[in-house]
Formats: C-alpha cells, sequence, structure tokens
C-alpha cells in the first residue's frame, strides 16, 4: 500500500509538471494562513481542525477562501489513524465577473500513516472528499442547485531534523511535501487531474506540541474547461497543535 501510494504521487506529479508546458495559463501569488489542530483524548479516539485564510492579488489585496474543517480521528496505533470530517469553505470571485462569493459544503474521509526514524519522519494521507458546490444562477446570484463530485488525494510528506532535539521545543526541522488530487463523478468532464501542491519550508517547535511552519508552495491546477490552467506561487504560514489530553498511565 506505501509503495503504490509512493508510485502514484511520483507518477501523477510527474505528469502535472508536463501539463504545466500547455498554454492557457494563469499565474498569481497568494497567502494562506492556517490553524491546524490533531488531538488526542483517549487511547483510540481525537480530534481534528483546521481553519484556514487564503488571499491573493499582491499577495494580500484580495480573499481567495475561507476554510473551517473539523472531524473524528480514530487511532489505531500510534502511527496508523482514520479520520472522517465536514468541512465549510467559502470561494470569493477570481474568473468569475461577478462580486458574489460561492459556499462549498464537503464531506471528507482519510487514512494516515506515518513511519518515524532517527534520520525523518515520513507521513503519507490519503484523502477522499464529497463536494457540493453552489451554483450560479447568474454573476451576483446564486442557484438553488449544487454541483458535485468526488475528489481523492495523495499526499506524502517528509519533516528532517536540522538544529536542535528532534521535534523538541527549540528544534528546527525542514518540511518537504507534495499533494496530488484527482477529481471523479459523472459532473467532470475534463479536469479529472484536478491539481498538484509541492511544498517546501520549515517546521519551529515552540514546545513539544505546537510548532510554527513558514514555507513555499507551487500550486499548479487545470480548470473544469480542460485547457485552462492556474499557476499559484503560495507563501504558508501555519500554526500547529498536536496535544495529548489521555492520563499518563493511559498512554501505553
Amino acid at each position: 500500500m506505501k509503495r503504490l501510494l509512493l508510485i502514484i504521487v511520483f507518477s501523477i506529479s510527474i505528469i502535472s509538471v508536463k501539463a504545466q508546458t500547455i498554454r492557457n495559463t494563469k499565474t498569481s501569488s497568494q497567502i494562506w494562513a492556517g490553524y491546524f489542530n490533531q488531538s488526542r483524548i483517549s487511547k483510540r479516539w481525537g480530534f481534528w481542525l483546521d481553519a484556514q485564510i487564503r488571499t491573493t492579488d499582491n499577495f494580500v489585496d484580495s480573499m481567495v477562501s475561507l476554510v473551517f474543517r473539523p472531524g473524528l480521528t480514530y487511532y489505531f496505533n500510534d502511527n496508523n489513524r482514520a479520520t472522517a470530517g465536514y468541512a465549510y469553505m467559502i470561494h470569493y470571485p477570481a474568473n468569475n465577473p461577478g462580486t458574489i462569493s460561492q459556499p462549498e459544503h464537503r464531506f471528507w474521509q482519510q487514512f494516515q500513516w506515518s513511519i518515524n526514524t532517527k534520520k525523518a519522519r515520513i507521513t503519507q494521507r490519503i484523502r477522499l472528499e464529497e463536494r457540493f458546490r453552489r451554483k450560479f444562477e447568474s454573476a451576483n446570484e446564486l442557484a438553488n442547485d449544487y454541483y458535485f463530485n468526488y475528489r481523492i488525494r495523495l499526499n506524502l510528506a517528509m519533516q528532517i531534523p536540522l538544529l536542535g532535539n528532534a521535534y523538541k521545543k527549540g528544534s528546527l526541522s525542514a518540511l518537504i511535501s507534495d499533494e496530488v488530487m484527482i477529481n471523479f463523478g459523472k459532473q467532470v468532464v475534463y479536469n479529472y487531474f484536478d491539481q498538484n501542491r509541492f511544498l517546501v519550508g520549515f517546521n519551529y517547535y515552540t514546545d513539544d506540541n505546537n510548532t510554527i511552519f513558514l514555507g513555499y508552495m507551487h500550486q499548479f491546477q487545470q480548470l473544469a474547461t480542460g485547457n485552462d490552467y492556474l499557476q499559484m506561487n503560495v507563501i504558508r504560514l501555519i500554526y500547529t497543535q498536536n496535544l495529548d489530553f489521555r492520563k499518563s498511565e493511559n498512554r501505553q
């Protein structure tokens, strides 16, 4: 399973790079700031929460989207977990000539596993999403109906300690990841390949459970028309908490 995921991510990443030579590609610069929380409340259960704000046009002149994504996590063990949740998103107009924003309701399920060694921490994740996005009646009016499609996301990340006691207070780590997203469903016609996100940056541990990440992400996305693409240069700033509310005697 792990090798299959590596092969899929690598293969589709090559396809996305080749696709970037196609014309009709627009470029933008964005900032994504977010809060992430993966906390454990018992041996088997925990929760997920992330909230993000995304801006564009000279990085900060306009809004792109808002994200609020809670979830419930089941822990098979310390390194393997499954999460299911709901996300609410607001997409602000970019190519749409109107001024109205587009809400999206998204249900999601994922499986995440990690490998820890002395030299690196590797995390792999596969996520399935069911996306309901409001249709437009006109440029400035939402319809009552929804666009619907499934999307599968394959993510591979590696964190490499650089300074200090690895993953402890005051330490610094390099992080590199790649995520490939594939659309499917009856309403998907041209853009089965949705996007690829390549991320690189640094994690600073303010303490053993809290990190601040600053990095650069290159995002390449195919639009629903099939021959139009977006290429985004993104600065990402993320505050992450990984909390454990179990009593010490229950952590074995």
